[in-house]
């Protein structure tokens, strides 16, 4: 009977594979310490190498700044809001009935 296929964690992959890359235990004592199969051991293994190059490379020491919004644009849209606000204000308090502004 097959075991249910299981998605493991980013944080779970990550520590296997750096646990491969010590080389203190074997392929198989890390899956077996794990519970997981030796070849997920190596392609995870294989993955981080890979990837390792993306984290240390140029660029990556910054971190991404979100761009600064137009502050033009942001206070024209505050004084349309403002307008609208008073005339509708203005509106609500010419209706009569229970609705009016008080």
């Amino acid at each position: 009977m097959r075991r249910p296929r299981r998605n493991h964690s980013g944080a779970l992959n990550a520590k296997v594979a750096l646990a491969a890359l010590r080389g203190d235990q074997t392929l198989a004592e890390l899956a077996t310490r794990f519970d997981v199969h030796p070849n997920q051991i190596t392609d995870w293994k294989n993955q981080l190498l890979e990837r390792a190059a993306d984290i240390f490379g140029p660029g990556s020491d910054k971190p991404e700044v979100p761009e600064a919004p137009d502050l033009k644009q942001l206070h024209a849209k505050i004084g349309q809001q403002v307008l609208e606000i008073d005339f509708l204000a203005g509106a609500l308090g010419r209706l009569p009935g229970p609705s009016a502004k008080r």
